[in-house]
This record gives structure tokens, C-alpha cells and sequence, in this order.
């Protein structure tokens, strides 16, 4: 990596607002600028996932990690983002990675009524961090371990590729999601399309506009993130229908992705 990667992939910008009061304390409560960057990065990871529970932010996708973190939810987009924050926080490189992904991915987790109303395809993202002189893909973030243990004791007689409750994966059972020093995913077999990698949230939004604008982001403001929300809370909870759902998985398979 060069001298000029190097610092665009630790710099501070609007978005990854890594200086904040409480992204600081967070680190030093935790300890994590005391161990060595691996180490670190794999805390800084399972903290995202599983501590961030997986939801649907109140604000846009472009929210700063600051605002992330004392919200205590995110999806891709603003995981992403405070992943990003924390990684930088510590001194470790990290980018971005961008993509848009088949809305059929997120049905299931969204209301009908939601869903329905959503663009075919959803702004997605993932991180990169460098770590041993590679670039080492962190999508598994995406989902915290109750929520996708939920929805795998729903859907236990899955044998096939599965798509659908904010998963994309070919193995539900045994999804790359735990932290081995290698490349984790959750969603990527839902992706449709490639956007390139940037050197942070803000050059992405600057280029692509986040999944809420016009009258369907006011309504998700005002509406849309608190039912999304309650339903997402309703799964991590295990309050539907697990016959229906069976039958559900059987029809389901992910799209092939085009990178």
C-alpha cells in the first residue's frame, strides 16, 4: 500500500467522525488500542455485530459512526460505517467496498407493504480491512447472532442456498460469519451489481444518493423505520409463523452475483 493509500485509509472525514467523545471512551473502556491490530479488529468486529443489533436506522444511510453508535442498531450501510469509524479509531486501514443488492434479499424482514414499496435494487456496502498484507472482506457484520440464529431455527430444514431476512447466503446453517482472519459474508449472493470501492462512506454517498429520498424517505422517517423495526424485533423474538416460513425457503434461491 502506498504512503497516499495509506493515509485515505485512515483518515478522518464527516462521516467516520472517529475523534467523537464516545467513540473514544468506547475504545478505551474496552482496551482494544492495547492489542495488536489483528486482535483488535476482530473485537472491533464482533462488537459491530453482535453488540449493534441489526436494524433499520432512523436517519439515512450517511449517518456518522458517532450517531451509529449511541443509536445502538445498524444494517450494512451504517455498520459498515461504524466498522470504519472504530477500525480507523485504532489505526488499522480500512475502505469500501459498494454495490447495489435484489430487494428480494430484504423480504421477509420488511412488511409486505415495505417491501413492496422498495427500489428493485438497494444501495449495499461492505468493509475491507488490511490486515497481513491482504485485504480481508468483514460483510458478516451485517447481522447480530440472535437475530440470524432466529431466523435459522425458523428455517432449520434448509439445505439449499437461501435468500430472504436480510440473508443471502449458500449455507444457512453455517454461514462465513464468525471471525477467522479471512473474508466473512452474509449477504453477498444477493448482490446485483458492482459500484466500485471507495475510500470512504462519504466519497460513496458524494457518487451514489442514499436509499431514502423523495416522498418515500419521508415516509420511512415518519413511519417506515419503526415498523421495520417491530418486525425485525418480532423475528429476533421468534414470533411468526415458523410453518409458513418452511414452506416459504422452498421457493428462494439467490441470484447469481455479477462480480
Amino acid at each position: 500500500m502506498s504512503k497516499q493509500q495509506d493515509q485515505d485509509y485512515l483518515g478522518r472525514t464527516s462521516i467516520l467522525d472517529f475523534d467523537a467523545p464516545s467513540i473514544t471512551q468506547l475504545i478505551d473502556v474496552r482496551g482494544w488500542r492495547q492489542l495488536p491490530h489483528e486482535q483488535a479488529a476482530r473485537a472491533v468486529y464482533e462488537f459491530c455485530r453482535d453488540e449493534i443489533l441489526f436494524g433499520y436506522n432512523a436517519g439515512a444511510d450517511n449517518l456518522p459512526a458517532s450517531a451509529i453508535l449511541e443509536e445502538g442498531l445498524g444494517h450494512c450501510n451504517t455498520k459498515s460505517t461504524l466498522l470504519m469509524g472504530l477500525l480507523r479509531a485504532l489505526g488499522i486501514p480500512c475502505r469500501l467496498r459498494g454495490f447495489t443488492i435484489d430487494k428480494r434479499l430484504q423480504k421477509g424482514a420488511m412488511p409486505p407493504f415495505v417491501y413492496f414499496m422498495s427500489p428493485k435494487e438497494i444501495l449495499h456496502t461492505w468493509v475491507e480491512v488490511s490486515l497481513h498484507e491482504r485485504w480481508v472482506v468483514l460483510e458478516g457484520v451485517i447481522l447480530d447472532e440472535q437475530y440470524l440464529r432466529a431466523v435459522q431455527n425458523r428455517f432449520s430444514n434448509c439445505t439449499h442456498a437461501f435468500l430472504g431476512y436480510a440473508v443471502a447466503t449458500p449455507c444457512l446453517a453455517k454461514p462465513a460469519v464468525q471471525w477467522t482472519g479471512r473474508d466473512t459474508f452474509i449477504q453477498r449472493e444477493g448482490i446485483a451489481r458492482e459500484l466500485g470501492l471507495y475510500a470512504s462512506p462519504d466519497e460513496f454517498y458524494t457518487e451514489h444518493k442514499t436509499n431514502l429520498t423523495g416522498l418515500k424517505g419521508w415516509l420511512y422517517h415518519h413511519f417506515f423505520y419503526k415498523v421495520l423495526n417491530n418486525n425485525v424485533r418480532r423475528i429476533r423474538e421468534g414470533a411468526h409463523d415458523s410453518t409458513a416460513l418452511s414452506r416459504e425457503c422452498e421457493h428462494r434461491e439467490p441470484p447469481s452475483p455479477s462480480f
